[in-house]
């Protein structure tokens, strides 16, 4: 019994031990997000002078908002659309086009499938300053230079997203495929109606993925948005900070807003991100 205790007792210990070291991490990742909200709501004096250092600002200066959003330099709201148009589009044409990628290598029954699967993979090899140029060259030929169309085309096809999707489908339950085909549905209707239904831990996961790496892209726009209607948030926050002026809670407060948006999808799909990370493994 006393061995039994002790050993109750370790555990407990154990586990307050693995609580404090969570709670603990987890407030060191919050700081960056304390100072962006503290130093958005205060003045640039205050942002600076480390002797007038205060945890908040007693005077919140909600002023900040209307001010970024009502700069003529700085196009924050247009700019938050093109990103929205941007990473919206882009996720869902990736989704669609790596999963059917995606299924048709993990389900093709040919002998050249796992080749053109090596190949999609060995993509993932060439590093994106190798073809920045040639993609530049090939949207300025077809003039989509400052355009919506130059930012988004690149970036439909991802070779990781067909990666995750192929490994994913591997693992599927082929028992619900046979199911439907048995009851006349051929692979289009059951790809659409079986299949991917039942793959949304997967979409979030991927879907998030891209959105993220979408709305937080500013190389490409930075080359291909020359002109202020076609600029992406990223654009617009980098402008605070320049050679020639410092808006230091200007971009603190622009860079908060342009957080939002990930953070609500985050705050909304966490559940489904978890599965699908979870069905992320290796198949052989």
């Amino acid at each position: 019994m006393a061995a039994v205790g002790v050993d109750r007792s370790s555990s407990r210990v154990g586990i307050t031990v693995r609580y404090f070291v969570l709670v603990a991490l987890a407030l060191v990742f919050l700081v960056p997000f304390y100072l962006m909200v503290r130093n958005a709501l205060s003045t640039d004096a205050q942002i600076t002078n480390p002797e007038g250092w205060t945890w908040f600002p007693s005077n919140p200066q909600w002023s900040n908002i209307t001010e970024v959003f009502s700069d003529s330099a700085v196009p924050l709201a247009h700019s938050l659309l093109n990103s929205a148009i941007i990473a919206v589009t882009q996720t869902v044409v990736v989704l669609i086009i790596s999963a059917m990628a995606g299924y048709g290598l993990a389900r093709a029954k040919v002998s050249y499938a796992n080749a053109v699967f090596y190949v999609v993979l060995a993509t993932l090899l060439i590093p994106a300053a190798v073809t920045f140029v040639p993609t530049f060259v090939m949207v300025s030929t077809l003039g989509w230079v400052s355009t919506l169309r130059g930012l988004i085309v690149p970036g439909l096809f991802q070779a990781l997203a067909t990666f995750l999707f192929r490994q994913h489908f591997l693992g599927f339950p082929r028992e619900l495929e046979e199911a439907a085909m048995i009851d006349g549905a051929g692979p289009w209707r059951t790809f659409w109606r079986i299949v991917m239904p039942t793959s949304g831990g997967m979409l979030a996961a991927v879907g998030t993925i891209t959105f993220i790496g979408s709305w937080n892209a500013f190389l490409w726009p930075l080359v291909i948005g020359q002109d202020q209607n076609s600029w992406t948030v990223q654009l617009s926050l980098s402008t605070y900070v320049t050679a020639q002026s410092v808006n230091l809670h200007g971009m603190f407060m622009a860079a908060l807003i342009s957080m939002l948006p990930l953070l609500l999808m985050f705050l909304f799909l966490q559940r489904w991100i978890v599965a699908g990370v979870e069905q992320t493994g290796i198949n052989e």
